[in-house]
């Protein structure tokens, strides 16, 4: 019998409160335990006589909980497709910056708004620690030779805020240079946006300090997810005020009208994934945009840069520090 909305809205509900990834991996482990290795089909066949039936609905929800997650992003992800053949058209370069602390989604959200583009037509830069030689140069000019050409959109996992955040905090450039970049990084940006050519989007990945932990601790006993753990990973809880400081700072100096901030709270990461889509289709333009799609930005999941500073000053004042 053919479901009301109603009552698929209630399984969607239902499959997001309920069903996981991780449920089906933990059902899974058990059952499997002892089970020679066979085909995938086999296996699935032979793990589902094992399977316990509260197993079995735990697997079920967790695998169309996958299954809607997917789903939801997919008429996005098209709207980013009519986005980069407008750029490709009309020769724009966009730039989007991936930045924020360490296991706060920047990846997995970058990989989901690269999913169905042309590779021709852009790149993810994750740059690795400067040369020697690049050290003696000035700082932005490695970004600056990744820049995107015409037509061209280039998504930094990482950017040369790193000089803002991760530098100072752990020691790897000196006062001086960090005071130096924060005070003309934003001289920086508004030249090479005067081209009226370039776009440019700052995203910030907020993530909570418990959230963080969890997810440290996941890629510190998955095999498959242990090369993430970096110096800085091991030393981010231990200095997460340091990080906030630097955070604040941030905000102040380098949020202004023509090259805002955007917050993004990325402790669930479907909400964090679905909403920076939606917030780069609604910084851009471009012809065949859908009429029937909802646009809306989650406004609990995206907050301007100059709002979530007034937060921060709030909380400061209530608490005599910040929370997060």
């Amino acid at each position: 019998m053919k479901k009301s909305k109603k009552q698929k809205d209630v399984l969607v509900e239902e499959v997001t409160r309920v069903g996981s990834f991780s449920q089906i991996r933990d059902a899974v482990a058990r059952a499997v335990e002892g089970l020679p290795h066979e085909e995938p089909v086999e296996a699935a066949r032979s793990t589902r006589k094992r399977l316990r039936k509260s197993e079995v609905k735990k697997v079920v929800l967790g695998a169309l909980e996958r299954h809607f997650e997917k789903e939801e992003l997919k008429p996005y992800q098209a709207e980013l497709i009519k986005l980069m053949q407008h750029i490709d058209r009309v020769g724009r370069k966009v730039i989007v910056l991936f930045d924020g602390r360490d296991a706060s989604g920047k990846g997995g959200t970058i990989r989901r708004v690269s999913r169905y583009l042309n590779e021709k037509h852009y790149r993810v830069v994750s740059l690795g620690k400067p040369t020697v030689e690049q050290k003696t140069e000035l700082h932005m000019k490695r970004y600056i030779e990744q820049f995107p050409h015409a037509g061209e959109l280039v998504l930094f996992d990482r950017s040369w805020y790193n000089r803002a955040m991760v530098e100072p905090v752990m020691g790897f450039c000196s006062p001086r240079q960090y005071r130096e970049f924060m005070k003309r990084v934003v001289g920086y940006e508004e030249r090479f946006l005067a081209d009226s050519t370039t776009h440019l989007i700052k995203l910030y990945f907020s993530v909570s300090k418990k959230e963080q932990a969890r997810r440290f601790e996941r890629r510190k006993n998955d095999p498959l997810r242990q090369w993430k753990l970096s110096e800085v990973d091991l030393q981010a809880q231990a200095l997460w005020d340091e990080f906030t400081e630097k955070k604040f700072r941030l905000l102040q100096k380098t949020h202004t009208e023509r090259t805002p901030w955007y917050i993004i709270r990325s402790d669930d990461k479907r909400l964090a994934r679905l909403e920076t889509i939606k917030l780069i289709l609604n910084l851009s333009t471009y012809r065949g945009r859908s009429r029937t799609l909802d646009f809306t930005v989650n406004e609990n999941i995206v907050i301007r840069g100059d709002q979530e500073l007034e937060n921060m000053k709030k909380e400061r004042k209530l608490h005599g520090r910040f929370l997060a």
